[in-house]
C-alpha cells in the first residue's frame, strides 16, 4: 500500500497557512463579500486562502493537479488536490465559528478519482481532523498530538443521533417526506451543518448525517476521514465515495436503513 504520510504532512502545512489567513479576517468589519453566479456568497478570505494553498502546491507538488471551489481545475494527471478554502462561508461572514478549510488529495483509480488524504481544519473551533488511506483517522492539535477516531456502535435507528444542514434541499428534490420520516425514527436530530456532522460521525458522537446537494470539494476530505474512522460515506444513491452530488455518512451499521428512508419515494 502506498505511504501517504508525506502528503498528509503537506496537507497540514497547507491547512496551517489557510488557518492564519482566514482567522486574520474572521469577524473583520471591513470584510469584502460578493455574490457568485449561483447566488452563494464568497468572501475575500475564501479567495485568499485558496490562492495561498495553490501557491504552496505549485512549489511543493508542481506535477499535481488542483481543483478548488473558487478557481476551478488547473493541471492534469493521476493526482489531484481538492480544496474548499472555507466550507461554511455563510457562517464565516456572519461571525459564526462553524466553518473549516477542507483539503484532500485524490488519486486516479478504479471507479475514478478517490480521496487518499484529507484534512479538515476548523480554527475558530480550535479543532482539526485528518486521515490518510490505510493509516486511520485522527483529531488533535498536530500529527504528534492526536487521538484516533472511531465511529459509534449504535445499531438501532431509534437510538441514533441524526445531523443535517437544512430542510430546503430535501424539499427541492422531492425527498422531504422521507427525510421527515427519518427524523421521527431517530432518537435525536440536530442541524449542525456543513463539515461538522461528518466529523462527529467519525468521532462517534453522531451516528448518521446526510445532505441533498453538494460539490466534490465539500465532500472529498470528509469522505476519507469518515471511512478511515470505520464509517460509510456514499451518495444518496449508495455509490461509495464523494461523487454523487450529495452525501450520506454513517457508522456503517445504520447506512442502508438511512438510505431507505431518504430514497423511499424513488
Amino acid at each position: 500500500m502506498p505511504d501517504y504520510r508525506d502528503d498528509l504532512r503537506l496537507a497540514h502545512v497547507l491547512a496551517d497557512a489557510a488557518d492564519a489567513a482566514t482567522m486574520d479576517r474572521f469577524k473583520a468589519l471591513d470584510l469584502k463579500v460578493e455574490t457568485k453566479p449561483d447566488m452563494t456568497p464568497v468572501s475575500e478570505a475564501d479567495k485568499a486562502a485558496e490562492e495561498l494553498i495553490r501557491g504552496h502546491l505549485q512549489r511543493a507538488r508542481p506535477r499535481d493537479a488542483v481543483l478548488g471551489e473558487e478557481y476551478g481545475i488547473e493541471g492534469t494527471g493521476p493526482r489531484r488536490w481538492v480544496v474548499d478554502p472555507i466550507d461554511g462561508t455563510k457562517n464565516y461572514v456572519r461571525g459564526v465559528p462553524v466553518w473549516a478549510t477542507l483539503i484532500s488529495l485524490m488519486e486516479a483509480g478504479e471507479g475514478g478519482y478517490q480521496p487518499v488524504v484529507g484534512v479538515v481544519s476548523a480554527p475558530a473551533l480550535g479543532r482539526r481532523w485528518w486521515a490518510a488511506k490505510g493509516h486511520g483517522a485522527f483529531t488533535g492539535r498536530s500529527l504528534s498530538s492526536a487521538t484516533r477516531l472511531r465511529v459509534s456502535s449504535v445499531s438501532r435507528m431509534g437510538d441514533a443521533s441524526f445531523a443535517y444542514s437544512s430542510l430546503s434541499g430535501w424539499e427541492d428534490q422531492g425527498r422531504l417526506d422521507g427525510f421527515l420520516d427519518l427524523t421521527k425514527a431517530v432518537w435525536r436530530t440536530r442541524g449542525y451543518g456543513d463539515f461538522w456532522p461528518y466529523m462527529m460521525v467519525a468521532e462517534g458522537s453522531v451516528d448518521i448525517c446526510a445532505e441533498p446537494e453538494l460539490s466534490l470539494w465539500d465532500m472529498a476530505a470528509n469522505a476519507i476521514v469518515v471511512t478511515e474512522a470505520g464509517g460509510s460515506f456514499t451518495g444518496l444513491d449508495g455509490r461509495p465515495g464523494p461523487h454523487s452530488g450529495n452525501a450520506a455518512a454513517s457508522n456503517g451499521l445504520l447506512h442502508d436503513e438511512m438510505l431507505g428512508y431518504l430514497n423511499q419515494r424513488y
